[in-house]
């Protein structure tokens, strides 16, 4: 994986997509500072972890889940090297049995696609279907790692300004996990 050696607090020059411009518009927006690191596509936690050491923190993982019915939806934050059991979680948040959800709604639901899910995602959520699911782990650290809604770059963030600044901007609040 090609990955820059180099920190950028500035969005990537040329073309981004539609999401990705968006997450940057709404950082600046917000006053939300961020340093970024540009890489090949991060389709795996693999590629995140040669990622995470550059950045000098731990990407998170996000997942999109739903209910069997997909009448509810979570985006869960998670550190990258802890298990995830459904079961664990499902009785947590009071859930019936979760699954992923389908690309489809994924991309409806937060703009992302499979292997680009951030919480800055959560920005496209306006009527706020997806409920935030965060570790403690994850909510307690410094710094928070995430792509944003494009995996070709990733960020740090304070997690103070997620949390007190992008998430109240957003309409969403935060359900804290233990897993």
């Amino acid at each position: 994986m090609n990955i820059s050696q180099v920190f950028h607090n500035t969005r990537p020059e040329g073309d981004l997509s539609p999401s990705e411009a968006a997450a940057f518009d709404l950082l600046e927006e917000l006053r939300i500072p961020y340093d970024r690191v540009s890489h090949d596509h991060a389709d795996t936690m693999e590629d995140c972890a040669a990622i995470s050491d550059i950045l000098g923190i731990r990407i998170c993982k996000n997942l999109v889940l739903c209910n069997r019915q997909k009448t509810e939806f979570y985006l869960l934050t998670m550190p990258e090297d802890k298990p995830f059991h459904t079961k664990d979680l499902s009785h947590q948040i009071g859930s019936s049995r979760l699954s992923f959800a389908p690309p489809e709604l994924m991309s409806e639901l937060i703009g992302c696609t499979p292997g680009s899910a951030s919480v800055l995602g959560l920005m496209n959520d306006t009527d706020r279907r997806v409920r935030l699911l965060m570790d403690r782990d994850v909510a307690q650290a410094e710094w928070f790692g995430c792509h944003p809604c494009l995996n070709t770059s990733s960020l740090r963030i304070r997690t103070r300004d997620l949390l007190d600044v992008f998430l109240p901007h957003t309409g969403h609040s935060v359900t804290l996990v233990e897993l």
